[in-house]
């Protein structure tokens, strides 16, 4: 009996040690996956790191800068701040999130150099945000940009600001950048003086230059940019700095092949603009030496100021009507613009524009977009027109309300027509109903 008490005591010991070395080794199975569920974020590689603070904004940025050293030495390596958008407002008057004014003295102090690729984006119409702007580019006199772009979302905002107080500011980015290679200055009181400045310090690398809608810029001021800066491939502004000249100058032998013109023809005041007339030589010469070139033209016109357009070939690509168009422009357009690519008309009036349209299916070869807004056109006209362009209309975007039914095709029947002519599924786009 002994005997047998003492073996059961022997199997219950060893029991019990093997059910604690079962848990021993459970609990450190477990702590294993726990460490593998649970990475150090401390440890992440920086480049990772480097990642996804470029995906956040500024203010987060900075807060998780201080979760770790690591992270914060991510936050100070110059990769993250060679590309940067200023966001300025008064929080008095706009409820959109700003940058810092404590962050904009750190990233001045201890990043300025390291900017590359600066934009400043304006979101109210104040001219204290404007003013904090040109503070800002006036200390940027240790940076080299490539990029500098000044977008106002509210107008006037630069505008208002005194000419001597923005130019001054400006000119310091021109004279220690260097490189300048995109420079985007819509709206602003930039003039003839300082483009000078811009061409003498950065005519060799200035590739990009969009200046629509700067009042104190005369003709003979983008001409200058054109005659030294020889590398310049897009360029945008607006219809009065356009010249015979300017023209030539950018079909020289010298200069690269354009790949990008925009013009903004604006007419704020109906009756009192008066725009001159552009020769077809002009024209010429320029598509003989840019042949693959987007002209692109928008026109914010009243009807009675369209008489000198569209008179001769014109060789524009994308042509954008903001206003409302009368039927004579729009048929002057199917006989003197063959390279056009796309139409936009936002207006028309109560007359179809059955017979213009078939007019620029006919001439327009290369037309691929097409969109209409306040217009009419005859279901038939319209399915005629698809069906002349054919499948190389790759957008098409025709409101509900333009198309007429007749006795040929019922909106509920134009809808098959036109998708089998265009070789896919179409549908005309409806007005929203809230």
């Amino acid at each position: 009996m002994k005997r047998g008490r003492k073996t059961d005591e022997a199997n219950s010991s060893s029991s019990e040690e093997t059910t604690e070395k079962e848990s021993k080794r459970h609990k450190v199975i477990d702590e294993k996956t726990v460490a593998v569920q649970s990475p150090d974020w401390a440890n992440l590689l920086q480049d990772i790191i480097l990642q996804v603070f470029q995906y956040l904004p500024l203010l987060d940025r900075a807060h998780a800068s201080q979760v770790c050293r690591s992270w914060n030495q991510v936050f100070h390596m110059p990769d993250l701040w060679r590309c940067f958008e200023f966001e300025l407002n008064q929080p008095a008057t706009s409820y959109l999130r700003a940058t810092h004014p404590e962050l904009i003295k750190q990233i001045i102090k201890r990043h300025s150099n390291h900017l590359q690729y600066v934009s400043f984006k304006v979101v109210d119409s104040s001219k204290e945000s404007a003013e904090a702007a040109c503070d800002i580019l006036s200390q940027l006199v240790n940076c080299s940009l490539k990029t500098l772009g000044l977008i106002s979302t509210a107008r006037p905002s630069f505008m208002d600001l005194p000419k001597s107080h923005f130019i001054s500011a400006l000119t310091v980015v021109f004279v220690n950048s260097k490189s300048l290679s995109s420079l985007k200055i819509d709206d602003t009181p930039v003039d003839d003086p300082s483009l000078k400045v811009l061409v003498a310090n950065n005519s060799d690398t200035l590739k990009l230059l969009k200046m629509s809608s700067c009042p104190h810029v005369s003709p003979a001021g983008i001409l200058c940019v054109a005659d030294q800066c020889h590398g310049l491939r897009e360029l945008a502004l607006n219809y009065h700095l356009l010249s015979d000249e300017l023209l030539l100058a950018l079909s020289s032998e010298k200069h690269v092949r354009l790949e990008h013109l925009r013009i903004d023809v604006v007419s704020e005041n109906p009756g009192q603009t008066q725009f001159h007339t552009i020769q077809k030589s002009s024209w010429d010469a320029f598509i003989k030496h840019s042949p693959k070139v987007n002209l692109v033209m928008y026109f914010f016109l009243y009807e009675e100021e369209f008489d000198p357009f569209f008179r001769y070939e014109i060789p524009v690509t994308h042509l954008y009507f903001g206003r409302s168009v009368s039927k004579d422009v729009l048929g002057r357009v199917g006989m003197t613009c063959p390279r056009l690519v796309e139409l936009v008309v936002c207006a028309n009036g109560l007359r179809p524009l059955d017979e213009e349209l078939i007019r620029i299916a006919e001439r327009c070869k290369y037309l691929s977009a097409v969109g209409l807004g306040e217009c009419e056109v005859s279901c038939s006209a319209f399915v005629e027109f698809v069906k002349m362009c054919g499948g190389r209309l790759s957008q098409l975007s025709i409101m509900e309300e333009v198309l007429i039914p007749d006795q040929k095709y019922s909106l509920e029947q134009i809808h098959w027509e036109v998708s089998k002519h265009l070789g896919r599924v179409w549908f005309p786009d409806m007005m929203p109903t809230w």
